[in-house]
């Protein structure tokens, strides 16, 4: 049965579709799905930082791992408004493959080392246009997930799921995270089908929250998977005690549905039951989101706009206060500060050096640091901001293993390991 949610607009490919090899039996949104997990930077994420770096423990979540919960969740989602919200049937409805590949290939563009390895080569990258990891994956998907100048070819209805953010880099001031780089104008002008942004969405904030209804999706996913999770694996880890999270609560004001979240929260570890709890939470973020109707410059063109996604005032509490909890007591703890403090030594003099020796070309040094088919990529470069660019994409795709390997064959003279080259 045809799904009429979705039209010519939101079914056509950045590119002309290769010749036919015979029958499909796949949507195009099938094919996104399964293209996303066949791909090196997919399987890529299981070694690499969500909260904890990976391979300290076994049951920590990566990147992968969290991927595949944010998928579930967006699934779930898809499959809970479609029973209940009235307006949708079985040739109406936002489509549950579309929603996991978005949920899928969010993360694609992250660096290693988590969200301090994204600083770290943001502040690197910032003479040459900065780096943000939702950019990143946008050049993934346009560009360089099968090899340099070979994206997927994405669908518009698929782009537009994973653009959480439709600000350029140049049009902020000083912009440290959520925004595209300014050469990806033309992905976004894609997207709306070469309109306008009318006035009353400037860049920054007000522009960024204009999403398709999948991306509203996949961001609520998001949101739901780290910050229950992460609460998770800070209790397991044993950053997140009962005397610390009480002696935060104590300096903290709050008040309302955040102060009984909080007690809630206390129980469930003087019960050991936290796990168990934060994953019944689940299920209520689930249902706590509600398909509502919205009218704007793009919702005559297509239902993705036509609809937004409304979250309930408690789970959105909720939320915040877990993330906020995970901040101070998980992130800002001296155990990973002194991480994030190791990675972006590592990170910082890797890059120097690459940059060096392939962008300024100020090293005098003709030493070969990087696989033949970068060094290639690199010598074709018309500029210092490609070759710039193009060393990021270098950086980015390493797991944490093989950023650290490679900080160590650059300068550790006791490390003699060449078979294991990336």
């Amino acid at each position: 049965m045809e799904n009429r949610f979705y039209n010519a607009f939101d079914l056509e490919l950045l590119e002309p579709p290769p010749p036919s090899r015979g029958s499909e039996y796949r949507t195009i949104f099938e094919i996104h799905r399964d293209r996303i997990i066949h791909t090196s930077a997919f399987r890529r994420l299981q070694s690499k930082t969500q909260v904890f770096l990976s391979g300290e423990y076994d049951f920590y979540r990566t990147r992968l791992t969290h991927s595949i919960e944010v998928s579930q969740i967006g699934r779930s989602i898809c499959a809970r408004l479609k029973r209940t919200s009235g307006v949708l049937g079985d040739d109406y409805y936002i489509d549950p493959d579309l929603i996991e590949a978005a949920c899928l290939a969010h993360d694609l563009g992250h660096p290693p080392f988590g969200h301090a390895g994204e600083r770290t080569i943001h502040r690197l990258m910032k003479p040459w246009g900065g780096f943000e990891g939702n950019a990143q994956t946008l050049r993934m998907l346009t560009e360089t997930i099968f090899g340099q100048k070979n994206g997927m070819n994405p669908s518009r209805a698929f782009l537009d799921a994973t653009l959480k953010y439709k600000t350029l880099y140049g049009e902020l001031e000083d912009a440290e995270n959520h925004f595209l780089y300014n050469n990806q104008r033309r992905y976004v002008d894609w997207v709306l089908g070469d309109r306008d942004f009318p006035l009353e969405l400037p860049p920054g904030p007000a522009r960024d929250c204009f999403r398709s209804i999948e991306c509203q999706v996949m961001d609520w996913a998001d949101d739901t998977a780290y910050s229950l999770n992460d609460i998770a694996d800070g209790v397991r880890a044993g950053f997140l005690t009962l005397e610390s999270l009480e002696r935060w609560a104590s300096q903290q004001s709050l008040d309302g549905e955040a102060a009984a979240h909080m007690e809630k929260l206390l129980k469930s570890i003087r019960e050991r039951r936290v796990e168990n709890r934060l994953r019944s939470r689940i299920a209520d973020f689930i249902a706590a989101a509600e398909l509502k109707p919205d009218a704007n410059f793009l919702s005559g063109e297509t239902h993705r706009y036509r609809w937004r996604l409304e979250i309930d005032d408690s789970a959105r509490t909720e939320s915040k206060l877990y993330k906020k909890i995970a901040l101070h007591l998980v992130f800002k703890s001296r155990q990973l500060q002194q991480l994030e403090h190791k990675s972006d030594h590592l990170l910082t003099r890797s890059f120097r050096t690459l940059a060096e020796r392939y962008v300024t070309r100020s090293a005098e040094s003709q030493f070969r640091l990087l696989p033949e088919e970068d060094e290639a990529r690199l010598d074709a470069a018309g500029d210092e901001q490609a070759r710039a660019r193009l060393i990021c994409d270098c950086l980015t795709r390493l797991t944490d293993g093989a950023a650290t390997r490679l900080s160590r064959r650059l300068y550790d003279a006791d490390f003699q390991s060449i078979v294991d080259l990336e």
